[in-house]
């Protein structure tokens, strides 16, 4: 056993765990984060950073041929060097998660390399390459994250059937590439493969893509893709999958209706389950829901005294930045200040491009509590967006119309991740609509479209 004893050992090393270990550590606590396969978790090595690396190059590549002529940019000979954009992907995740290692260093944080079991409240054994050590902690803060949920008539084999790991490291671009599942990650890797030069065919067992976003924005995000190129079918399940040769044949049932798609590959995106396994939960005594969720107070602690968890270990929303978030506030409670995180304020997006970044209630959340204004503005009017040639999309406000109390805001445009800041803020601060309708904002600009959406909803918008 370890003769240190630590006032807080985390268990995984993702956004929520690594960023909780640093305040920890910010706040003077001796800090330990057990981490089995790589700093960074999920989102800096398989997920959110090289995913949108892939985007953002595989962006590059539509526009130069597709758009820049039009500019009067002409490019001879252009072409895919799928080697070498999978070596820069790997370049950014590579600095991401040795910043990772720096910052551990720089905040003197024990990194335990290896996988962690609670034993005890105050006691964890971490089994790494070294062998087997016990070390003791006063707190212990499970950050484990979440893993691709496998189908059973859909079984992950890493070549034909995919999850969305094996899709950021396909070494040939798939001739035809069916992905199931028409959330955020299916059209985000959907996209990056069309954009490539993949048939891409979306099945979704809902009525549209993206289901928990605004009807309005997500359906024309949707129609926008399939002027891209991308396919959809709703309603719509994947019965089984077959590999004959080098295909996959994947048995489809829409309605009464069956049929079978032959495709180079299959990527099933249908949601992420949390990665308890082997932490030894049920051993201890800790609850969890039946999705195997655990649950937490509103102090983020478990059932059992002294053991914390936060991110997508607990469910909601499962975003990066969110278990940040739970990760900072947990361990300011556990220092005895006032942590808390304002779910309402928490921004989403989908780096389709355009990209659909939203805060808040969508219009149809909004329209169940009480009577409403919304206010639109679309980007074929903002100058900035006419001079990038980026006019696809729109804003859209949403407030209380008895109080002018702003509940949501949805942006479908170019570089609405960097937008929809702003609206987060104003969300965090309780403004009304009519704030962002009187605040300055620089011309031109793109958040130009913001404010002008924020006076549509009173009807005075002074550009349409």
């Amino acid at each position: 056993m370890s003769d240190t004893v630590y006032d807080l050992l985390v268990i995984g090393a993702g956004p929520g765990g690594y960023v909780a270990a640093i305040r920890a550590a910010q706040l003077g606590m001796k800090t330990a984060c057990v981490e089995r396969q790589y700093l960074g978790g999920t989102c800096l090595n398989v997920g959110c950073i090289p995913s949108k690396a892939m985007l953002d190059s595989s962006q590059r590549l539509y526009e130069l041929e597709h758009h820049y002529a039009r500019r009067g940019i002409k490019a001879a000979g252009v072409s895919l060097d799928l080697p070498a954009m999978m070596n820069f992907k790997q370049d950014v995740v590579a600095k991401m998660t040795s910043g990772v290692g720096y910052l551990f260093s720089k905040n003197k944080i024990d990194h335990l390399k290896g996988a962690g079991r609670i034993m005890a409240a105050d006691t964890v054994e971490v089994s790494g390459p070294e062998g087997e050590k016990t070390c003791r902690a006063k707190r212990i803060l499970i950050a484990t994250g979440s893993a691709p949920i496998e189908l059973p008539n859909l079984k992950f084999d890493g070549k034909h059937i995919l999850s969305s790991t094996e899709a950021l490291t396909l070494t040939q671009v798939p001739q035809r590439l069916i992905v199931v599942g028409g959330g955020y990650i299916g059209v985000e890797l959907g996209s990056v493969w069309s954009r490539l030069g993949s048939q891409v065919l979306v099945l979704e067992f809902l009525d549209g893509i993206l289901p928990p976003s605004d009807r309005e924005s997500a359906t024309a995000l949707q129609r926008l893709l399939e002027k891209q190129g991308l396919q959809f079918r709703f309603k719509t399940t994947a019965q089984s999958a077959q590999v004959v040769g080098d295909k996959v044949r994947v048995t489809v049932k829409t309605g009464d209706q069956i049929t079978v798609e032959e495709a180079d590959k299959i990527m099933v995106s249908v949601g992420r389950k949390p990665v308890t396994d082997g932490l030894g939960l049920a051993e201890i005594g800790i609850t969890t829901d039946a999705r195997g969720f655990i649950k937490v107070n509103e102090h983020f602690e478990t059932n059992v005294h002294g053991i914390y968890a936060i991110g997508d270990a607990i469910g909601g929303i499962m975003l990066a930045h969110k278990a940040e978030e739970e990760g900072v506030a947990a361990v300011e409670i556990m220092a005895g200040k006032p942590g808390h995180v304002n779910y309402h304020a928490c921004p989403a997006v989908v780096y389709t491009h355009p990209e659909l970044a939203a805060v808040g209630l969508t219009q149809e959340e909004a329209a169940k509590r009480g009577p409403i204004k919304v206010g639109k503005f679309p980007f074929t009017a903002n100058g900035r967006a006419r001079g990038m040639d980026e006019t696809d999309g729109f804003v859209k406000v949403i407030g209380d119309a008895n109080t002018d109390r702003l509940l949501g805001v949805h942006i479908l445009g170019t570089h609405a991740s960097d937008m929809i800041a702003e609206a987060a803020l104003a969300m965090e601060f309780a403004a009304s609509v009519e704030d962002i309708g009187r605040a300055f904002h620089a011309h031109p600009t793109l958040p130009e479209a913001l404010k002008e959406a924020a006076l549509a909803a009173e009807k005075r918008a002074i550009h349409i």
